[in-house]
């Protein structure tokens, strides 16, 4: 159909709501079972069984490694951790109260402008490799700089978990700490054509190289609507401050038409899986405190959203949780949508390599609603 062509025939979808807009072997979410599979593999069977490179490299390979190809693979992401001095020096002079998500997109910018010859306009697993590994050391770069510290170079031995609290805290990490940070990466790997993933295709699909994708699919990620909520749930709960005041605190935002944190999925209507695994989590990394909070928050919201809104079938999302699994690992809260994308760095890069194989340009249609017989009149009499 010529693009002059009126659309007004064309179906329509507020949103792009069930438009199929690729063809993926990824992931895919079953909304109304709850349940998320990456290449074949229901996430209960990989989140806290498989470590974060395998996974990574099921993603980007298309199958779990063996002992040596997993060794193999470990050995290239430890090679590609250490920062470039250009990106360290261009995180220097962003102001202490710049967003972490800001700087990470300015880092991983400047990896495709210091090294153009690297990041060609032809993405292989090279490059995803590449910017992936950079992610954790680019976001503890600014938060070292930020304190006043130097930032600390990765260690190779170290997987992604550990190397991100490392490079964060300047001092290897516990096991109760990067354990549960591992399985979070893990889960929030990949989630299907969601808003980032869809931005980092769209502009794949030009042909332009990996690095500008990534750093667009930051962008999209930025929003609140997809990747801001984890930091709102934190709020939330420190706003709720103790179990005894979690009834008085949800009926009063409801009856005044607030939005409660963590609650409600625009494609689960079931509850999310990853909400499930994560809460197990949270109850052994949280203080008994923090979590009995957060249990009594969610087991009341969800009531309460039953009765007030039973046809919306409102359940737990990801965020609710990954707030008391991420705070408990040692991460501030304007560090844990950052946190999201050092994750989906791998998804959103296995999407553009995806994309490239088998490219074609996305241009979806239009309806166009403006004026077409509008008349010019000269400045003078206008």
């Amino acid at each position: 159909m010529p693009e002059s062509a009126h659309t007004t025939d064309l179906p329509k979808a507020n949103g792009l709501e069930g438009v199929v807009a690729a063809q993926t072997e990824l992931s895919h979410v079953f909304g109304e079972e709850g349940k998320l599979v990456y290449r074949g593999y229901d996430i209960h069977k990989l989140a806290g069984k498989a470590s974060f490179e395998e996974v990574a490299h099921l993603l980007w390979i298309g199958r779990l490694p063996n002992q040596r190809e997993l060794d193999d693979f470990n050995q290239k992401l430890g090679k590609n951790r250490t920062l470039p001095a250009g990106v360290i020096d261009a995180l220097r002079p962003l102001p202490s109260d710049a967003l972490p998500l800001d700087a990470l997109r300015t880092g991983v910018s400047m990896l495709g402008a210091l090294e153009p010859d690297r990041f060609t306009f032809e993405p292989d697993l090279d490059q995803a490799i590449s910017v992936a590994a950079r992610f954790p050391a680019i976001l503890a770069a600014f938060s070292r700089l930020r304190e006043g510290k130097e930032p600390v170079q990765g260690r190779a031995e170290l997987n992604t978990a550990q190397n991100y609290l490392y490079q964060m805290h300047g001092e290897a990490p516990e096991e109760k700490h990067w354990k549960p940070l591992e399985s979070y990466l893990i889960l929030l790997a990949d989630h299907g054509l969601n808003a980032s993933t869809f931005t980092a295709r769209v502009i794949a699909s030009t042909t332009s190289d990996l690095v500008s994708a990534i750093t667009g699919a930051i962008g999209a990620l930025k929003g609140p609507l997809h990747g801001g909520a984890p930091a709102l749930v934190l709020d939330m709960l420190t706003e709720i401050g103790s179990a005894d005041n979690v009834e008085p605190w949800i009926t009063n935002a409801l009856d005044s038409g607030e939005r409660l944190m963590g609650f409600g999925h625009r494609v689960y209507k079931a509850e999310d899986p990853r909400a499930e695994i994560l809460r197990g989590m949270a109850e052994t990394a949280s203080t008994p405190e923090f979590f009995a909070l957060s249990q009594k928050t969610e087991d009341f919201a969800l009531a309460e959203l039953a009765r007030r809104k039973p046809d919306n079938k409102l359940y737990t999302n990801v965020e609710f949780y990954s707030a008391a699994v991420l705070s408990a690992v040692g991460l501030p809260g304007d560090m844990f949508t950052p946190t999201f994308a050092v994750s989906r760095s791998v998804g959103w890069s296995a999407h553009v390599l995806e994309q490239a194989s088998n490219n074609r340009l996305i241009r979806p249609a239009s309806e166009f609603v403006g004026a077409t017989d509008r008349k010019f009149a000269p400045i003078e009499e206008r």
